[in-house]
């Protein structure tokens, strides 16, 4: 019986936005928006990727920033409106990474 040779990752490619002033988006910062919308909160979304929630409102602070468009809208939850609270990530974003996945 001949033995098939393991066969190696196929490459991929990721894409990184530079700006002129030394920001930048890249995959992680897409992962993090990602995740919000999937886990529904900043903290779990953040947990999945082994970071903290303040590095990961850092980011989502940062993008908004950079972007001067809002990534992740707050919705307040909780018994009477307190406590908890939750992101949805913005329409806008959302299209574009499905957009950019779709390519």
């Amino acid at each position: 019986m001949r033995r098939m040779p393991k066969s190696s990752p196929l490459p991929s490619l990721s894409i990184r936005i530079d700006l002129d002033t030394g920001e930048r988006i890249g995959p992680g910062k897409i992962q993090l928006l990602e995740n919000i919308h999937s886990c529904g909160s900043i903290s779990a979304a953040g947990r999945a990727m082994q970071m903290s929630y303040k590095r990961a409102w850092d980011l989502v602070d940062e993008i908004n920033r950079i972007c001067k468009r809002t990534a992740v809208e707050r919705q307040v939850g909780g018994k009477d409106g307190g406590g908890a609270i939750s992101l949805r990530l913005a329409s806008l974003w959302w299209r574009a990474i499905e957009r950019s996945k779709a390519r």
